[in-house]
């Protein structure tokens, strides 16, 4: 039951964060110690009841978590409030939780070797992150001429075509520069993207007019990491580390 609850504590705070995640790829620092701070009585409850491994087991997550974080945070491959969601996931549960659903018992794949079930949850996240570049992908061998595809096949897995005219600013970014020369407008792949803002806008739509370019561009959505923590957490609830599942079930009896 006590399980349970810090798991339901856990999922307004995370709800939110999506929320505000999708809206202004911004979390407010404030949100992190209200939810740890939601979750102390049942943090408090079992460090008493459960003593020094309960205390070493939510030591232990945290520090690896920290560890692990903060490098990819160094390494601008994480944002700052991800960072601090996963953290406060490691003290609030430091261990897979043993929940059941009637006769069911959860997660449905059980355990994994390593049990620190906020590192399950990031495993998860960065698995749920894959659906993305197929989704761009499915939808552009619908939506672009074949043509355009081959000259650029990259694209299709990281963006979409955007009309000019229905460009606003928005959490999205252009893949290309265009860059105009005395041969014309160059185009050119950039890796970090463009930001797309009124004065952008402009410029694509002159360009477009004086017939220097065509009348789509590529753009790549920015897609809010909090989403896929969220997802990850659940599918953590329910099925457990799914990398771990995976591996164990599909790749090691080819080996």
């Amino acid at each position: 039951m006590l399980e349970l609850l810090k798991v339901l504590v856990c999922l307004p705070f995370l709800a939110y964060s999506c929320y505000s995640d999708i809206k202004t790829r911004r979390v407010s620092n404030k949100v992190w110690p209200i939810m740890l701070g939601a979750a102390s009585p049942f943090i408090l409850h079992e460090m008493i009841t459960s003593g020094l491994p309960y205390i070493f087991r939510t030591v232990i997550s945290f520090v690896v978590i920290f560890i692990f974080v903060y490098i990819l945070f160094i390494l601008h491959a994480f944002g700052g409030a991800d960072a601090k969601v996963l953290m406060v996931i490691s003290i609030i549960l430091p261990v897979f939780p043993q929940l059941s659903l009637n006769v069911v018992q959860l997660p449905l794949w059980g355990v994994p070797l390593l049990d620190l079930f906020t590192f399950s949850v990031f495993g998860n996240s960065v698995l749920m992150t894959i659906i993305v570049p197929l989704g761009l992908l499915i939808y552009n061998l619908v939506t672009v001429p074949p043509k355009e595809l081959i000259k650029k096949p990259l694209y299709a897995l990281i963006g979409y075509r955007q009309h000019i005219d229905n460009l606003e600013e928005g959490h999205f970014r252009l893949i290309e520069k265009h860059e105009e020369t005395p041969n014309g407008v160059v185009q050119r792949f950039t890796r970090t993207g463009t930001s797309v803002d009124r004065d952008m806008i402009l410029k694509l739509q002159a360009l477009h007019r004086k017939g220097s370019i065509g009348e789509h561009v590529w753009i790549t959505p920015g897609l809010p990491f909090m989403i896929p923590i969220t997802a990850g957490f659940l599918a953590a609830i329910l099925f457990g580390d799914l990398i771990f599942h995976m591996s164990f079930n599909y790749l090691v009896p080819l080996v």
